[in-house]
């Protein structure tokens, strides 16, 4: 104890109400050594046990009678950390590991005016425990592949006493946050890129923010494995295209990882067909219609920045389905007569072999007939009057069956005695009946619509539309063929020019032959 002799104790300056300085700062500006005292049981020092990082510190100095201190002063490691003007505890807000050390305080207390006596206390050790260890930082794998996923961790532990803490994570990659206040010490990247390489580290604080820690970086290196292996198919399967649908060039490799460019090219030509950049080991290239000009090679590319990769060459063919095909028969017309060989012909002139064609009378199929190298078929059948009706074909190469358009034919019991000869079709021309087995001409006289009608009817052509002089049709009759009619008598309703009634004088030279014109041809 220092006691001040005289008539009053020495003036003391009149600071504020308090004077804290940071142990930084009263290392930076020390105070100096503490000025010597007198230890006693009058002053005492209390400090808190398990103090750790980030708790608040109340360090408390009181005397017997605190209503008589008038200065205390708090000292660290012997310099004077702290002064107030009556008897305040110290308190630390955010303990560090730096603020551990011996403490002790003084304290200028009035014994009796004016002698005035300096107290001090004994020296008390602080020890701030750390809350948890730096963290480090560990990834797996350290040297991950593109594509590969890789966890990162954040290891750090806290002690038993503080196990009910709570732990905010964050994890940075070259000073860019990749996540902030995890509550897991862990995150995973799923798919790691060439561009995930970089400095890694991690950070663990307090929900608080009271302690805060951050790991050393760990370079993360992410490895590119180049393309190989390429290889190209269709879909659907196969080297076959079918006209007017969809082809689909897959371009696949078997080894590569990162962004990879896909590139599609025609083998004759090189020409590009689409250029296509995934992160993927496969890619699609779509042709929406197949046409015939896409027969041929296709190869495509890959590269993911080591240079481009080819692969084989597939040789697509493109197969034409069947889409008209046209039924014809080998008599002329759409009428026939009992007894001949008829031939039904079908055939798509498009179509891709190989093709199988089918004959129809009405419902009832004929039979059928192939055509291995394109083109059309043929079937022949005799006939019979009862083989009038309707007649279609069916052609299919195996990529779907289509159906002709329906013939109508009619089948007369013997042919017409009739024909028109040198018009421009069956359907017109110079008259010629025949009798006895010689075609001879009909003469003009009394000529009209209605002979022309009955002709028209006879030979399957429509309805009569015209009575033209036989002379329009050169060359005329030569002058040995005879004139078997010299004038016809119909009145319209006969079925042949031969029902019709006639005159038997024969006095017609071949410029007075008929014509006539009729609808159909």
């Amino acid at each position: 104890m220092a006691v001040y002799g005289g008539h009053s104790p020495p003036e003391l300056p009149s600071p504020p109400q308090m004077h804290s300085l940071p142990f930084s700062a009263a290392l930076m500006h020390p105070a100096g050594p503490a000025p010597a005292g007198v230890q006693s049981g009058w002053l005492s020092i209390s400090i808190p046990r398990n103090v750790y990082e980030g708790d608040q510190v109340v360090i408390r100095c009181s005397g017997e009678t605190n209503d008589r201190i008038h200065r205390l002063t708090y000292y660290k490691d012997g310099f004077q950390i702290s002064t107030y003007h009556n008897a305040t505890s110290h308190t630390i807000s955010n303990a560090r590991r730096s603020d551990s050390g011996s403490y002790f305080c003084k304290a200028e207390r009035t014994l009796f005016p004016p002698i005035g006596v300096t107290e001090e206390t004994r020296t008390t050790w602080l020890v701030v425990q750390e809350l948890f260890p730096t963290p480090e930082l560990r990834a797996r794998p350290l040297r991950p592949t593109e594509g590969c996923s890789v966890t990162l961790s954040c290891n750090t532990q806290l002690p038993s006493a503080k196990s009910s803490t709570q732990l905010r994570y964050s994890f940075i990659r070259d000073g860019h946050t990749l996540r902030s206040g995890w509550t897991s010490a862990r995150v995973k990247i799923p798919a790691t890129q060439k561009k995930d390489s970089g400095h890694y580290w991690c950070e663990a604080r307090t929900v608080s923010r009271r302690v805060s820690k951050q790991s050393r970086p760990s370079y993360i290196e992410v490895q590119r494995v180049p393309v190989s292996q390429v290889s190209m198919k269709t879909q659907p399967p196969g080297v076959q295209a079918v006209e007017g649908e969809m082809l689909v060039l897959v371009c696949s490799v078997a080894k590569g990882t990162g962004v990879t460019t896909f590139s599609w090219h025609r083998e004759d030509t090189s020409e590009s067909l689409g250029r296509k950049t995934r992160c993927s080991q496969r890619a699609e290239l779509e042709i929406l219609v197949v046409r015939g000009s896409h027969g041929g090679g296709f190869y495509c590319t890959a590269d993911n920045s080591y240079g481009p990769v080819q692969s084989q060459v597939v040789n697509v063919t493109v197969r034409v389905p069947v889409s008209h095909p046209i039924l014809t028969v080998g008599a002329p017309g759409t009428r026939a007569f009992v007894g001949p060989v008829m031939e039904l012909h079908c055939e798509d002139g498009r179509a891709s072999p190989p093709i199988l064609y089918w004959f129809y009378y009405e419902d009832v199929t004929l039979g059928n007939s192939s055509a291995p190298f394109g083109g059309g078929a043929s079937f022949n059948f005799s006939l019979t009057a009862e083989h009038s009706g309707s007649y279609f074909c069916k052609a299919d190469n195996g990529l779907g069956a289509r159906h002709s358009e329906l013939m109508k034919l009619n089948v007369r019991d013997t042919p017409p005695k009739v024909r028109l000869v040198n018009g421009p079709h069956r359907c017109a021309g110079r008259v010629e009946m025949k009798k006895k087995g010689h075609w001879g001409t009909v003469c003009d006289d009394g000529w009209d619509m209605k002979d022309v009608a009955v002709v028209c009817r006879e030979l399957g052509c429509g309805a009569g539309n015209h009575t033209p002089a036989g002379l329009l049709y050169p060359p005329g009759a030569e002058e040995a063929q005879p004139v078997h009619l010299q004038q016809a008598k119909c009145n319209g309703t006969e079925r042949t020019l031969a029902e019709c009634d006639q005159d038997d004088n024969f006095n017609c030279k071949h410029k007075e032959d008929a014509g006539a014109l009729c609808e159909g041809g």
